[in-house]
């Protein structure tokens, strides 16, 4: 369907073509692939094989046929041509030409368009999807309205963030505050996929509205990912590290990379409601921090991976042999610089500057919290 809709995207020949026909007030029913699958379920027309104009669409639209055009749009195939796709095929619309699009979009692998004069309306199907084309200015208007929303989550999203450093820093995070973070990032992400949807419809006219978006929402995912990795089955009623034993990142049923783990815990909060995301006890639950019913003040220790992976020119994979060795950022946080050499690859300077860049970001996040 995105392919098929920056077909029609403003400024795209095929929408000014569609737009002529709907201010003429006239139907057309377009097929958008003149491959031998469609032409197998046609029958009459003739053929043209010409360049294609919004003028001549425009013009081709007077006869009732359907008229075929090439897979990039960019040649008019046939026109007046009658199509007979399956009428086993089910279909919710009631119209003719609605009916005969949807049956040919469920049965051929191409992108169909019914324009609806009555209704004054642009519909394009594609497999069991149906979309209705809006007009430019009411998809600015939603895009624009639905950037202030992920502004307000984006703001929420680095204050919590801010606080969590802090409480990490202080050994004094809990449910609620991993949850804190974690909400207004799916929010934010969730708003973010439906703004994606508006701005492929808006084609080249919605450039400036990409960019705002690709600002919004810079950053999020990576930062997402090293907090789940960071507390993912951490609320089993022990404090990792606590004791200074070892243990590595949770690895969800124990045969697959905590980093997959990560990802199966994402998509798993993904697949929450709007209402169970801001539920902390479902948001724990889900992360392994807790049941559902679990006290949201339960007491959480990071295991240090977004702490180390904000240490500048710090490789990623460094910083995880040190999570590894450690188990916990308390314990990365006391560690000496002879204990950290001990981890493989860290020499004397990469120890000392571990040390110091831990040091600046604890700084730093305690001024951030209070100013």
């Amino acid at each position: 369907m995105a392919d098929a809709l920056a077909l029609v995207a403003p400024g795209q020949p095929l929408r000014d073509g569609l737009a002529r026909v709907l201010q003429a007030n006239r139907g057309a029913l377009l097929v958008v692939g003149d491959g031998h699958e469609v032409l197998s379920i046609c029958t009459g027309g003739f053929l043209l094989d010409a360049e294609f104009s919004p003028q001549r669409l425009s013009e081709l639209a007077k006869m009732d046929g359907a008229i075929i055009l090439s897979s990039r749009a960019d040649r008019i195939a046939r026109a007046n041509v009658h199509l007979m796709p399956d009428a086993s095929i089910p279909t919710i619309e009631t119209g003719t030409r609605h009916r005969t699009a949807e049956r040919m979009a469920r049965s051929i692998d191409v992108p169909v368009v019914s324009v609806s004069a009555a209704m004054g309306l642009i519909t394009v199907y594609r497999h069991d999807h149906r979309h209705v084309l809006q007009t430019e200015r009411r998809l600015h208007e939603r895009v624009s309205q639905a950037l202030q929303t992920l502004q307000r989550f984006r703001n929420r999203f680095d204050a919590a963030l801010t606080t969590l450093s802090a409480l990490e820093i202080a050994d004094t995070v809990t449910v609620r505050d991993v949850a804190a973070v974690l909400q207004p990032a799916e929010l934010l992400w969730r708003v973010a996929d439906e703004v994606k949807a508006d701005l492929v419809e808006l084609g080249e006219d919605g450039r400036l509205l990409r960019l705002q978006l690709e600002e919004v929402t810079e950053g999020i995912d990576p930062v997402r990912h090293l907090i789940v990795l960071d507390y993912l089955g951490a609320g089993d009623g022990t404090r990792a590290g606590r004791d200074g034993t070892r243990a590595a990142a949770v690895e969800g049923d124990g045969k697959v990379p905590a980093l997959d783990a990560a990802d199966r815990a994402l998509a798993a909060l993904a697949r929450l409601s709007t209402d169970e995301v801001l539920d902390d006890r479902r948001v724990s639950s889900v992360l392994g921090l807790g049941s559902a019913h679990a006290d949201p003040d339960l007491p959480l220790e990071p295991r240090g991976y977004r702490l180390l992976h904000r240490l500048p020119r710090f490789p990623d994979a460094l910083a995880d042999r040190i999570v590894e060795h450690f188990s916990s950022l308390s314990l990365i946080m006391r560690a000496s610089v002879s204990e950290l050499e001990e981890v493989g690859g860290v020499g004397e300077a990469r120890a000392r500057s571990v040390k110091e860049g831990l040091a600046r970001l604890a700084e730093a996040s305690i001024l951030d919290r209070y100013s």
